[in-house]
Parts: C-alpha cells; structure tokens; sequence
C-alpha cells in the first residue's frame, strides 16, 4: 500500500468516526492546490496520490490530498525527484520518521551542486580565456571555414 493510498484509506476510515469529509473531485483539488488535472493524474499513476471512485466513475479525492500536493510541491522545489518523494511517502506511511533521509537526500543534492558549481566555474574560465584570445585577433575566414574564432577549438575527444 502506498502512503497516499494509506492516508487515503485512514481519513475514510475516520470520517465514519466523525462527521463526514467533503472528498474533492480532481478538478476542486486542481483548483486548491494550483496543478494541473493531468499532473494529478500522473501523480496519482505513480501512486504518490490516491483517489477513490465513485458510482459514476469520477475520481474523489480526501481532503488531506491538498496537503499532500503541497508537499510533493514543496520537495520537488527543493530538487527531489518524485521517486525521492515517494520513498519519503513510503517511509511515512510505515510510520517510520523521514526525515533522516530527507537529510540524506538534500546532503547528496549538496555535494552534486559542488561539483557540478566547479565544473561550470571551469568551464566559465576555459570561455573567458577564447573570448580574451579573440578580442585580440582579426579573423581571417579561409573559403571553407565558417567562423575561424570557432576553427581554434580543439575538440575534447
């Protein structure tokens, strides 16, 4: 069972308990949250959402699904992936506490933002280094040439 299915199941299960929730269609949760129907759609097929059917076949979501997508909306501006969003479901639905690998997760997002900050920075001054280069020389175009700025570059095979 997938967290949205078992956070799903325990608000119908509590609403006999209490009085019942207003389920929302897809297109009042689309409204609430700001997604597109299709995108909940999509979250739903990768099981990061549940809906219930009704008699005539629409999809009825609980009202916690706005909290849900705001969540899932909430890590992917971090850079979760909605893989890494469902394990942190997952481990919730176990009722085990994400957060340790959420810590995890946003540590690796860290490290591959360093490497990739020193790569660009690189590869920055490998392009100011051309343009200096070029800004002292008058470009002869040879007939079969297209730009010789360009022509200069060796290729990094």
């Amino acid at each position: 069972m997938t967290a949205a299915i078992h956070l799903a199941n325990s608000s119908i299960a509590n609403s006999s308990t209490k009085r019942p929730e207003k389920r929302l269609k897809i297109g009042e949760l689309s409204k609430q949250t700001g997604l597109a129907v299709g995108a909940l759609r999509y979250y739903e097929s990768l099981g990061l959402l549940s809906s219930t059917r009704g008699q005539n076949s629409y999809r009825y979501y609980s009202p916690i699904a706005v909290s849900q997508v705001k969540f899932i909306k909430k890590a992917q501006a971090l850079g979760f992936s909605l893989d890494e969003i469902g394990e942190v479901l997952t481990l919730h639905e176990r009722g085990d506490m994400p957060c340790g690998l959420v810590r995890s997760l946003l540590q690796e997002k860290i490290e591959q933002l360093t490497s990739q900050i020193q790569k660009m920075t690189a590869f920055k001054g490998e392009l100011e280094q051309y343009r200096d280069r070029w800004d002292t020389v008058e470009p002869y175009v040879e007939p079969d040439e297209i730009c010789p700025l360009i022509e200069t570059v060796p290729l990094g095979e």
